[in-house]
């Protein structure tokens, strides 16, 4: 098994939240869901699972009539991996630019930013 690599692709992250919201699926689950948003192969479904568990990812373990995949990471770790990831490659390390950007571009709304502040005068009290 590979070390897990930092950041997922679309397709990837894609079925990693599916599973980590069922906290654990076959690869009909995922196929199922994933068919409800667009039309995909079962068998890309479960090649990119296989990926997925060869990344280290995910974890298959055998059940009644199929294997079961499971994630490795919660969300929150791999999703913090990601987000430091892409700052240190886009922004040389700095978070600073990618708030500006996310201010002037309106992207946030009045109530993110009202939760970004708040997180800022806690962290400047701790």
């Amino acid at each position: 098994m590979r070390t897990a690599s930092l950041t997922l692709t679309a397709q990837e992250l894609e079925i990693m939240k599916i599973i980590w919201g069922r906290r654990r699926a076959t690869v009909r689950d995922v196929y199922e869901t994933l068919l409800e948003r667009r039309r995909i192969a079962y068998t890309t479904v479960m090649t990119m699972m296989k990926i997925l568990e060869q990344k280290g990812h995910l974890k298959k373990t055998a059940a009644e009539k199929a294997y079961l995949y499971t994630p490795t990471r919660p969300k929150n770790q791999v999703v913090k991996s990601m987000v430091r990831d892409f700052v240190e490659r886009v922004f040389n390390g700095s978070a600073e630019p990618l708030v500006v950007h996310l201010v002037e571009e309106k992207h946030l709304s009045e109530a993110e930013i009202s939760e970004i502040e708040k997180l800022l005068r806690q962290r400047r009290l701790s």
